[in-house]
């Protein structure tokens, strides 16, 4: 009976307790954002933690069996440090939120936000998993057998550790190059990358692997030790603005101040440009054909493809219609052997004195632009060689 009454008083003790709580966090949520999290977040953990310690403080102060008290008290004992374990979790996870949430990433300058972001994250993963550990240490601590065996681990840690480490040698190094990774900036969420040929965005980063999410709605799972022993591009790591080229092979008739000029005349129409180069250039002309290079920039990198391809389809189109005479031929000139003009009585005579005259050889000025590119060591000119060279 009286263990009765002493539960039924904890519970009402501990109802109390969370009625004020929940009031005290109503009305700080009026004002801030934070009394709003922290209620979602650790309602549950806070009240069971109240529960077992009401539940708790009545087996000891009024449980009659002396051997079942003894028994519910390591039991109780073990919830509530499950319960401990589970609110600083909680509360992690609110300390974190609250710090997400002053950093937006759907904004066009987001670097410093993603980094907070991802940092953020790898460190609660790491801070919970902590915590989970240290809440199963102490809740086997409480057994008696448990704590003679941990004595003699204890004194074995060196060999242990040594052991695990060699054993878990992959693992352990996924995570400090997760680590890496994080604290050294040179990788966040949401940004674009190029990693093992495969496009895509960042979309997780965990203390063993990355995931990338591909411009194809796949999703490429590379390990943390890829990105700090391979190299790749990230489109993202001081903003999100590219440079695209567009390469087109025409003909010699083409004009390219006409072509400029149409080029003007799309990217003046279009919301991809953001304005900052437009650039079109001859880059090559060998081999019947003229090569032209148009460089426009973007905001990101899908902007930008999608630019690239308006303007090229925009450039072919206009050169069919408005220049077919510049679109790429390839010609070939037929000659009939027994036309007037052709002759073939005569055979073909070769130069029998061919000039030596090259860049490097054959004059006193390609000598010396040769010594240039093979430092070559003057040679001084005596008497006896003078007179030997006269000679040969």
């Amino acid at each position: 009976m009286e263990f009765a009454i002493a539960v039924l008083v904890g519970l009402a003790v501990a109802a109390v307790i969370a009625v004020v709580a929940h009031v005290a966090l109503s009305i700080a949520a009026r004002r801030q954002r934070w009394p709003e999290v922290l209620g979602r977040r650790s309602r549950a953990p806070f009240r069971s933690l109240l529960v077992a310690i009401v539940l708790w403080a009545a087996v000891q102060a009024a449980f009659p069996d002396e051997l079942w008290r003894s028994v519910l008290s390591q039991l109780l004992t073990i919830v509530i440090i499950a319960a401990s374990a589970w609110l600083l979790a909680s509360l992690v996870l609110v300390v974190t939120d609250i710090a997400l949430g002053r950093y937006r990433i759907d904004v066009p300058d987001n670097r410093v936000a993603r980094r907070i972001r991802t940092q953020m994250l790898i460190v609660r993963r790491l801070a919970v998993a902590i915590i989970i550990v240290i809440g199963i240490g102490a809740a086997l601590l409480t057994f008696d057998s448990v704590r003679a065996v941990g004595a003699s681990v204890l004194a074995s840690a060196g060999i242990a550790s040594v052991v695990a480490g060699l054993a878990a040698q992959s693992v352990l190094a996924n995570v400090f190059a997760g680590l890496q990774i994080v604290f050294s900036d040179a990788l966040r969420v949401d940004d674009v990358v190029v990693a093992d040929g495969e496009w895509g965005r960042v979309g997780e980063i965990t203390l063993s692997y990355v995931v990338l999410d591909l411009w194809d709605d796949r999703r490429l799972v590379l390990p943390c030790t890829y990105f700090t022993t391979t190299p790749f591009e990230n489109w993202t790591r001081r903003g999100s603005e590219l440079l695209g080229a567009v390469e087109m092979d025409l003909d010699w008739n083409v004009s390219p101040a006409a072509m400029r000029a149409h080029l003007h005349d799309v990217l003046e129409k279009t919301d991809l440009w953001d304005r900052r180069t437009s650039v079109l250039q001859v880059t090559d002309a060998v081999a019947g054909y003229v090569r032209v290079r148009i460089l426009v920039t973007a905001k990101d990198a899908p902007t930008l493809f999608d630019l690239r391809c308006l303007v090229r389809e925009a450039m072919v189109t206009w050169v069919q219609r408005t220049m077919p005479q510049a679109v790429p031929v390839q010609r070939i000139v037929m000659s009939d052997a027994t036309a007037p003009g052709h002759h073939t009585d005569h055979p073909i005579t070769h130069d029998p004195t061919p000039t030596n005259d090259g860049l490097f050889t054959g004059s006193a000025e390609a000598e010396r632009r040769a010594s240039t590119f093979t430092n070559a060591i003057p040679v001084v000119m005596t008497d006896e060689l003078a007179e030997r060279d006269r000679r040969n």
